[in-house]
């Protein structure tokens, strides 16, 4: 967020401005890591970070080599979902329950929605 970048697409300059808007407000620590969410046209990237020592705790993405077994000949909104649920299983064995769910910017429905439920089905608490 340092520095001034000129967006010219109004849909991501309202997004970028949506996502200032939310990071103001969320910061996540070791114990309650940010969960951050990425999409693109055909891919979606997830990172739990620690904002406190800037570190990165995990970090998957539908581009996983360890996931595409799983991911072959599904939706793009049924990948999302096995992310979230990879995310979750990786910081289910960092001992981190609880989450703060940071959805970038993006509308919490489709394919940011499925992250956040497969998060939970792995046991995390956003």
């Amino acid at each position: 967020m340092s520095g001034y970048t000129k967006i010219h697409d109004p849909k991501e300059r309202s997004r970028v401005r949506r996502k200032r808007a939310i990071r103001k407000r969320l910061s996540g620590s070791a114990e309650r890591p940010r969960l951050s969410v990425f999409r693109s046209l055909n891919h979606i990237y997830v990172q739990a970070i620690d904002d406190t020592a800037n570190h990165v705790l995990a970090a998957t993405s539908d581009l996983d080599k360890s996931l595409t077994a799983e991911l072959t000949g599904k939706s793009k909104r049924d990948r999302a979902r096995v992310v979230g649920k990879a995310i979750g299983s990786k910081l289910r064995a960092l001992s981190v329950s609880k989450v703060v769910f940071d959805r970038n910017g993006f509308y919490y429905h489709g394919r940011v929605k499925e992250v956040a439920d497969g998060a939970r089905e792995a046991g995390l608490e956003l």
